[in-house]
């Protein structure tokens, strides 16, 4: 099955050679080319380039993008999309006043998210689950990392990673599994630590990992909710069981977690809302991703992740959504992109390196994901016609996607 699009206005993220990331100054580039043509066979990028290049042959499929343009769909790394209801209270609870920590402490947050979770089917989890991927993957996600953390029991979590097993093996998209039953403490372990820990490394790992339900494991580091002590501990405990490290840090303070998450070779850290230049000095040199949850900081109105400073300092930078029933209740990759071109003053060629091939690598999967490069998947995105992509973050309550290309295959 052959597909030939022809008269592209521009190709972006046009990498002839694969690269895993890119860094500091690198990020301000992203190399392109103007009235192109791009050859798909079955799933895969087979061919690119100008258009008086264009091969002469009869491909199934025929797509005139005149005045559009092409980059690669959006590679989130950070999500939390399967969940049970929703939580609008605490949305009202927020414009009344309260902040999130305080309704955390007083049972809301992530243990609401637990207690509706824990009384939802699997059935009913999945066909809810379903509904936002389909929904981001209209909005040109092509890839994403889904989290579970809503369970908090043994029979919680694994009923959540089957559902993102089921949603892998139903649709396109490529999606990986992430083990968060350390994002908070149940309440019944509130005041014995150790005990939910010993659950976390004693059972659910082991289980987990048995049934081959998930790639990473994960661990909420933060004050209020794990240690650095506690966090190492489990980090340590998914290593010996082949899980790869991605942390949540520095969402309201600086303890310490990067350094932990670099040591052990996580490959992302996530938030970094509050960092710190001893936290920029750890993550230099090292193979971990920092990732910015842009979407996060606007639905909670607290600080953004400074990545004009680390970008200057010449580390790379990933974007996801963090999309989440409390603290960021959207998918949408590309008001993320906008978001962190308003408000965290990245350029747009930086935001869009962040969102694609540095948003791949965050997920393990810049092999194959995140650029236009042949032999790679052919996921993309088809615009509208637009005067230049500068206007993808500027006009960034339109929708200016045409058509979503994954694994090969239109979806919209």
């Amino acid at each position: 099955m052959q597909t030939l699009i022809i008269n592209i206005k521009e190709l972006l993220q046009v990498r002839e050679s694969p690269i895993k990331k890119v860094s500091g100054k690198e990020m301000g580039f992203l190399p392109s080319l103007k009235n192109a043509f791009l050859l798909i066979e079955n799933d895969l990028i087979v061919d690119f380039g100008s258009m008086e290049n264009c091969p002469k042959i009869n491909p199934n499929t025929i797509i005139d993008a005149n005045g559009k343009m092409i980059l690669p769909t959006w590679c989130d790394s950070h999500t939390h999309i399967v969940y049970a209801g929703n939580r609008e209270q605490e949305f009202v609870d927020r414009i009344n006043g309260l902040s999130y920590e305080e309704i955390a402490n007083r049972g809301g947050g992530i243990l609401e998210s637990a207690k509706k979770l824990n009384q939802s089917s699997e059935e009913e989890l999945y066909n809810q689950s379903r509904l936002r991927l389909e929904e981001i993957m209209r909005l040109g996600t092509g890839a994403i990392e889904i989290k579970s953390g809503y369970g908090l029991t043994v029979e919680g979590e694994l009923k959540m990673l089957r559902v993102i097993k089921r949603l892998k093996q139903n649709y396109s998209i490529t999606i990986k599994a992430t083990f968060l039953g350390a994002h908070a403490f149940p309440s019944e372990y509130i005041e014995n630590h150790k005990g939910y820990i010993d659950l976390i490394t004693n059972e659910m790992i082991p289980k987990i990992t048995h049934e081959k339900l998930a790639d990473y494991i994960d661990v909420f580091c933060e004050k209020g909710y794990f240690s650095i002590e506690e966090t190492e501990a489990i980090l340590k405990c998914g290593l010996k069981y082949g899980l790869l490290p991605k942390i949540h840090v520095n969402q309201f303070h600086s303890i310490g977690g990067v350094k932990i998450g670099v040591e052990n070779d996580a490959l992302s850290v996530d938030h970094l809302e509050i960092i710190t230049l001893e936290d920029i000095e750890v993550l230099k040199n090292s193979v971990t991703m920092p990732v910015a949850l842009p979407s996060c900081s606007y639905f909670l109105g607290i600080p953004y992740t400074p990545a004009r400073k680390m970008i200057d300092t010449g580390l790379p930078i990933a974007l996801a959504t963090d999309f989440n029933p409390g603290s960021s209740p959207s998918g949408n990759m590309n008001f993320v992109v906008a978001t962190a071109c308003i408000k965290m003053k990245m350029t747009p060629e930086e935001a869009i390196n962040a969102a694609t091939i540095n948003g791949a690598y965050a997920m393990g999967i810049s092999n194959t994901h995140g650029s236009i490069t042949k032999g790679k998947k052919a996921n993309l995105i088809i615009t509208k016609p637009i005067s230049s992509f500068y206007q993808l973050p500027y006009a960034f309550g339109s929708n200016l996607i045409d058509q979503v290309i994954i694994e090969g295959k239109s979806i919209s």
